[in-house]
């Protein structure tokens, strides 16, 4: 008796409970207006009138405190004494009714049948011999006093019988129902499961995803695509004014599938995002499925083959090269010295030597990416490291260039290989004194050290105050062989980044409002580099 049979019907169990609560008060106010309104002397042939009375109130007065005082039973043992409760009054009742004539026996029968949706087993059971048990030996007892009543004999044992029968019934269709609740709640708990499994697979997908309307309405957006757009929330906002160009790509697919989308950089410094479409059908209603793919890390990829290849090839054949070019270069050279040349001749061999140089620098840069060495990190002070750069540095410069440094914070530390980090550094300060001496008579060149106050990283920006680079030319300018210059080689930002990012620094290029460029290193925390 100890189990606790109302927790596995759950609610279901209690509903049933509150009806057997409202069924049993609607009985009991049944019988008390039947003693009052003195139709049970038409009804029933009492043998009892006054204990009937008396009962019938009682019966109600008791179902209305255990319906108000029993509402939520967490053991079975409160339940089945309701039963036995409920059995023996209607029972008494029964009795002081005359018997079988009255009709409550069929009252029992219910009463049996409702306890054994409740109870199962041998409690259930138990419940219907009490029952069964008291219309008979009642049936017996009215017979002793009343010889009318000896011809109730079949008609108790009938009502009993149905009690039984009332029992085996109802606990084969509760068995039933339990079944297929325990198996409709497993497969609901299944069904949960996995829509919680997908939901966190689709937010932890580094693919972005996004669920748009017919008018253009995010309905859903994972972490991957707030991310990539750059965005905190999208659900239930209109796509086009936050990222217009996927609405273009949308529309040129809905004009012509076939076509590919083109690529796109949601917020400057973002990643490049190739889109795809693809319908959800729901019913009548149509809405469309958008992917959004990381292209970048394919594309470095991609360029680090190329180049791989390309350096491959170069240094087999390198010496080759460079021989003939040597060759070429000291023709020239020694055409240069000759007496008998006029002015244009020389400056043909000037080009020579000019482009001769060139191509020996494009086949340096090649050669130096197809043989760079692993990085090796160093711990570094960057304040201190970069005051002693720019000493060194300014001893290679003429007096219309300048070089400052400005520091902010106390000691900066990162991890970074020092020789690599020269590299860097020259290229980038060159570059800046270059394009500012274009502009400016003196050229000028800001180094500046600080905590990012967001991610708390060091940062190193080299600034000048040159013209800046174009805004349709920003997106290209780290791109391999990519120059506006027609002595460069297209090789030097892109040897910066490759550099820094494998030393777990960031090299960005980000526009200043006063004018010029400025190019900014993120560098590593130096107890998260590995």
């Amino acid at each position: 008796m100890g189990t606790e049979r109302l927790t596995f019907l759950g609610y279901q169990g209690r509903r049933i409970l509150r009806l057997y609560h409202l069924y049993r008060v609607a009985i009991g106010l049944v019988l008390v207006l039947l003693i009052s309104s003195d139709l049970h002397s038409d009804l029933m042939r009492m043998i009892n009138p006054a204990a009937f009375h008396y009962g019938a109130w009682i019966y109600l007065i008791l179902n209305i405190l255990t319906a108000v005082l029993l509402q939520n039973p967490k053991r079975e043992l409160p339940v089945m004494v309701l039963a036995l409760l409920d059995v023996s009054l209607l029972a008494a009742l029964f009795y002081f009714a005359g018997g079988t004539p009255s009709g409550i026996g069929n009252l029992l029968i219910v009463a049996v049948a409702i306890a054994n949706i409740l109870l199962h087993g041998r409690v259930g059971f138990f419940i219907a011999a009490v029952a069964a048990t008291g219309l008979i030996y009642l049936t017996f007892y009215l017979s002793l006093n009343d010889s009318a009543a000896s011809g109730q004999y079949v008609q108790a044992a009938a009502l009993g019988t149905l009690c039984f029968a009332a029992a085996l019934l109802v606990q084969g269709l509760t068995r039933r129902l339990q079944v297929s609740e325990t198996l409709a709640r497993q497969r609901a708990e299944e069904v949960a499961n996995l829509e919680a499994l997908n939901a966190q697979i689709l937010q932890r997908m580094r693919t972005g995803i996004l669920v748009l309307d017919p008018q253009g309405r995010v309905l859903l957006a994972n972490q991957g695509a707030l991310e990539l757009l750059g965005q905190q929330s999208l659900t239930g906002e209109r796509l086009a004014p936050r990222c217009p160009e996927i609405i273009k790509g949308l529309q040129q697919w809905r004009d012509n599938p076939t076509l590919r989308p083109r690529n796109f950089k949601a917020t400057p410094d973002g990643a490049t995002l190739q889109p795809s479409f693809a319908t959800l059908q729901h019913g009548v209603k149509q809405d469309t499925l958008v992917f959004l793919e990381d292209i970048s890390q394919i594309a470095q990829k991609a360029q680090q083959l190329k180049l791989a290849s390309l350096g491959r090839l170069t240094a087999s054949i390198a010496h080759e090269i460079r021989n003939p070019l040597g060759a070429i270069s000291h023709a020239a050279q020694l055409l240069q010295e000759s007496e008998v040349l006029d002015p244009a001749d020389l400056r043909l061999t000037q080009i020579i030597q000019d482009h001769s140089r060139r191509m020996n620098l494009v086949i340096e840069n090649v050669l130096q990416l197809s043989r760079r060495r692993q990085a090796e990190p160093q711990l570094l002070d960057l304040k201190y490291w970069v005051h002693r750069f720019s000493s060194e540095f300014r001893q290679t410069l003429s007096a219309q260039h300048l070089v400052h440094v400005e520091t902010q914070g106390s000691s900066l530390q990162t991890r970074m290989d020092p020789n690599q980090l020269i590299q860097v550094l020259t290229n980038l300060v060159q570059n800046g004194l270059r394009y500012s001496g274009q502009k400016h008579g003196q050229a000028q060149v800001w180094l500046k050290v600080f905590r990012d106050e967001s991610s708390d990283l060091p940062v190193l920006e080299v600034l000048d105050d040159g013209a800046g680079v174009p805004a349709d030319q920003v997106q290209n300018i780290f791109e391999p062989f990519f120059t506006t210059e027609n002595k460069g080689t297209g090789l030097g930002l892109y040897i910066s980044r490759e550099l820094c990012e494998s030393n777990q620094a960031r090299l960005d290029y980000r526009e200043r409002e006063e004018g010029g460029s400025c190019f900014r290193i993120v560098f590593a925390h130096p107890r998260k580099l590995t």
